[in-house]
């Protein structure tokens, strides 16, 4: 394999929270917020906002469950989906509440995106009926919905909206591939397309960049991965001693900044991407 296009002087722990309080207890999902706070999900289900400087964590919610992917609203609602109570979850900023929002007839949700052009929140479920996994939409303001995308999955994990909003690309951890499903003209789901082969070797986080570029996070082995349709796949960053960069899930931009979750470890990693040009956040 190519060297990879980072070293690891390029990786940094953004947030150690081993020892504080509360933990960063082996955060799964992770999101940047608009004032430029990081926030994360954890194991012992607890909402936590990262100060933009990396000085101080705070408590937000919880579900006494496990947090796997988070994704906010252009109002700073945060959407949580946990593992544990097999539903997803929804953060008011004007309350600061968490109450449940959605949970009919997923089983693991795993990653949820926002649509609010369409007004749709989609949720991949990894492990859905008959062990068949899919993707499920519920309704923005009321939380209705079930499932969207009946295809069978192998694991559907990680998700990212398409640049031109005309369609998902969603990581199948156990196929170490990512599919990219369109979002047809009535919002009902096309057919399924295998886009990326070969992400070994376990595939788990999705997010594109400025460039287009894809960025895929690799729970096994620590490794992070760039693709383009043309060049087609390279290693961006890896570390062979998942330390830093510990069996990252999902990633998050702002700006030239990478921020990976690390389900390892009980820290948030930031990644440095100025010396690839174009490599940044939309």
């Amino acid at each position: 394999m190519a060297k990879p296009l980072l070293d690891m002087s390029a990786a940094r722990v953004f947030f150690d929270g081993i020892f504080t309080n509360p933990r960063v207890a082996h955060p799964e999902g992770v999101a940047v917020h608009r004032d430029g706070s990081i926030w994360c999900g954890t194991e012992a289900g607890d909402l936590l906002r990262l100060a933009a400087d990396g000085g101080s964590v705070e408590r937000m919610g919880g579900t006494d469950g496990f947090l796997l992917g988070i994704a906010f609203d252009r109002a700073g609602n945060c959407f949580a989906c946990d593992l544990r109570h097999a539903a997803i979850f929804r953060w008011d900023s004007a309350t600061g509440r968490m109450t449940r929002f959605a949970s009919s007839g997923i089983r693991v949700p795993n990653y949820p995106i926002v649509d609010e052009a369409r007004g749709w929140l989609f949720v991949s479920d990894s492990v859905g009926q008959d062990n068949r996994s899919g993707i499920f939409r519920y309704d923005l303001k009321t939380g209705e919905g079930g499932l969207w995308f009946q295809e069978p999955m192998s694991f559907a994990n990680g998700m990212a909206m398409a640049p031109d909003g005309n369609g998902l690309y969603v990581v199948e951890s156990n196929a170490s591939c990512v599919s990219f499903v369109p979002i047809l003209g009535d919002d009902s789901a096309g057919g399924r397309e295998v886009v990326v082969e070969g992400v070994r070797n376990v595939p788990d986080g999705v997010a594109f960049a400025r460039d287009g570029s894809l960025l895929i996070s690799c729970y096994e082995p620590s490794r992070i991965y760039r693709w383009r349709k043309e060049q087609g796949l390279e290693v961006l960053i890896e570390d062979p001693a998942a330390t830093t960069l510990a069996h990252p899930t999902n990633v998050a931009f702002k700006g030239d900044k990478l921020y990976t979750a690390n389900l390892g470890r009980w820290h948030i990693t930031e990644i440095d991407l100025a010396a690839i040009p174009g490599l940044s956040g939309a």
